[in-house]
């Protein structure tokens, strides 16, 4: 299996990741016609492009000089880590993309330490040359510091460095004399990256990856250790739990470029996809029916955090979505199950409404936004942090947090976080900037990033990653301003909104439709008020001087999902539909919140 590289690409968000693997899809002759130039053609689903962030590992091939490259692309923001870990165990070797100004980035460390551990080769390639005030020199030396630090072999230290811009589409040796290609990676590629190592026994594949198609279900993908793979073969799943079934290959595919081609055999060292097999996980081996052996199964990130999907009960339910059963939630959120493995979901007391644990809250409100795009409407509530009871002591998950902040800024960024029980463990000037490293629970980073934001005139990059769980570290404080909330059903008024701008900031803008019991802004100060909207100015025939001056209306704060789900309280959900997102009370009725405050405190 000379004619063979399998590389997996880690880096931080934003670094150039996918452009890069773009680039050399195109070097390898396979830009379709159908593509766009300039478009992302590995970031295929909408909400990856609007993001700018990849969700889902993805599996391409190019042939270069008679290699077969097969390339994974693999996800940089930490809510995807899980997917991360487990592409790792189908590639020789990582191509590490650094930024040469940022350098390297949390994510990136999280991801390399993976790869160190499992023995992969590195080749560095510094992306973004091109950009003023770099140091590429700085960053190769800084990447040398992280690969001691995470204990890399000599072996694995002897890595090669490649300059370049994937934008403009070069790489070279040395960045001080850029060329006018990508090809010198691909060489470095066959030259560095080893060929597969194949294991002389019977057939062996890890099922590494899921992927599903609604016409022939779900498809295990994973790299055939040893042994053959041929298409009606009868093969033996063995499960986790050491359950060993017996199927039939329906189907038998490998990539090459974007597409998946059905093939009739598959050799060692190659990555394939497999049909035919029904209730496998990641973890489980496909092996030879007559001698299944078991390989070493890989673990998955453990959720730590979770979230109530409920039905729209709301007045304005039904008007905008197509699915607004619960029955239709459940069978979406089961086969969400069948490929997003991070995500676990439980049935609660009521029939209406299920607790969906997730790694985040991006990785969740990615999920939302799909349903919403779907035409489904749902409600959803406060983001809960999962503890654990080790010990007889309660734990909960502590995080790794960077912020990134103009040095005049980072007084405020750190009291922010120490407010919300962070530790500071670092703080590294660069130029007009500082790097700022914080040890702090999951909880304390709900509904950080838009304070952030705003304390920091939207200067602040924040980024985090899952380190372990640690004993409960008391009590954070949460939101102080209290909500301004509906009185009526109606429309909101101009006249009104205009009386009641001193009282806080409103959510809504002018002849708006609200309903009793949605939250419409935010209080200026602690504790909720409910307000009249919907009252229209009375009309008499008495004038005096400076009443009809003209209203000035403040323009309405409008929140992204993932704002949305982490500004509101415990008393409160986010209504989703595909049209719209509200912030209402769980109960709707001033009376009904009153007697359930009462109820609290007796």
């Amino acid at each position: 299996m000379t004619q063979i590289r399998n590389i997996a690409i880690i880096a931080h968000v934003d670094h150039g990741k996918t452009t890069l693997v773009d680039k050399m899809l195109l070097a390898g002759r396979l830009f379709q016609d159908h593509e766009k130039p300039g478009e992302l053609m590995l970031d295929n689903n909408d909400l990856e492009r609007e993001r700018g962030i990849t969700i889902l590992s993805k599996n391409v091939s190019i042939t270069y000089k008679d290699v077969k490259i097969n390339i994974i692309d693999t996800p940089g923001h930490s809510d995807f880590g899980g997917e991360v870990e487990r592409v790792l165990n189908m590639a020789d070797g990582v191509l590490l993309l650094v930024d040469a100004f940022e350098g390297p980035m949390p994510q990136t460390r999280f991801v390399l330490q993976k790869a160190i551990e499992l023995g992969l080769k590195p080749i560095v390639v510094v992306n973004k040359v091109d950009k003023e005030n770099c140091t590429p020199d700085e960053t190769q030396e800084a990447v040398f510091e992280l690969m001691i630090n995470l204990d890399a072999t000599e072996e694995q230290l002897d890595f090669p460095t490649l300059f370049g811009s994937a934008k403009f589409g070069w790489m070279s040796e040395d960045w001080a004399e850029p060329t006018n290609t990508i090809t010198p990676l691909l060489d470095a590629i066959i030259e560095h990256i080893p060929a597969p190592e194949v294991e002389e026994g019977d057939t062996q594949m890890l099922i590494t990856s899921l992927d599903y198609s609604q016409f022939i279900g779900r498809i295990a993908v994973g790299r055939l250790n040893r042994g053959t793979l041929k298409e009606n073969q009868q093969i033996a799943l063995i499960k986790r739990n050491g359950d060993i079934e017996k199927y039939k290959l329906r189907g038998l595919f490998v990539f090459e470029g974007f597409e998946k081609v059905k093939v009739d055999e598959v050799q060692a060292g190659d990555i394939c996809a497999l049909v035919g097999m029904e209730g496998f996980d990641i973890g489980d081996t496909v092996a030879d029916p007559e001698n299944p052996e078991a390989m070493p199964t890989i673990a998955i990130d453990e959720p730590t955090m979770s979230m109530v999907f409920t039905i729209n009960n709301s007045p304005f339910f039904g008007q905008e979505g197509k699915y607004v059963t619960s029955r239709h939630i459940k069978e979406r959120l089961e086969k969400e199950l069948e490929k997003n493995l991070a995500l676990r979901v439980e049935e609660t007391d009521s029939a209406d409404s299920f607790r969906v644990y997730g790694r985040g809250v991006l990785h969740l409100s990615v999920l939302i936004e799909t349903m919403r795009r779907e035409g489904y409407e749902l409600q959803i509530g406060q983001p809960q942090v999962i503890t654990k009871t080790i010990d007889g002591v309660e734990h909960e998950p502590v995080e790794e947090l960077n912020i990134d902040v103009l040095d005049t800024h980072s007084g405020k960024a750190i009291e922010m976080v120490t407010r919300r029980k962070g530790v500071m463990l670092s703080m590294e000037p660069k130029g007009d900037r500082v790097l700022l490293k914080f040890e702090i629970p999951s909880r304390g980073i709900i509904g950080l990033r838009s304070q952030m934001l705003t304390a920091t005139a939207g200067e602040a990059i924040m980024t985090h990653r899952f380190v372990e769980f640690q004993p409960h570290k008391g009590e954070i404080p949460g939101r102080i301003n209290g909500s301004l909330i509906s009185m009526e059903t109606g429309k909101s008024i101009p006249y009104s909104i205009n009386n009641l701008q001193e009282r806080g900031r409103f959510f809504i803008g002018p002849n708006e439709d609200i309903y009793e019991g949605q939250v419409v802004g935010e209080n200026s100060r602690g504790g909720d008020l409910v307000i009249n909207l919907t009252k229209t100015k009375k009309l008499t025939n008495m004038r005096s001087a400076g009443a009809d001056d003209k209203t000035k209306l403040v323009p309405p704060l409008r929140f992204t999902l993932e704002e949305a789900l982490e500004y509101i309280q415990e008393d409160e959900y986010v209504e989703v539909t595909p049209e719209s997102l509200r912030l209402r009370k769980i109960l709707l009725k001033e009376h009904e919140r009153k007697r359930a405050k009462n109820a609290a405190l007796a």
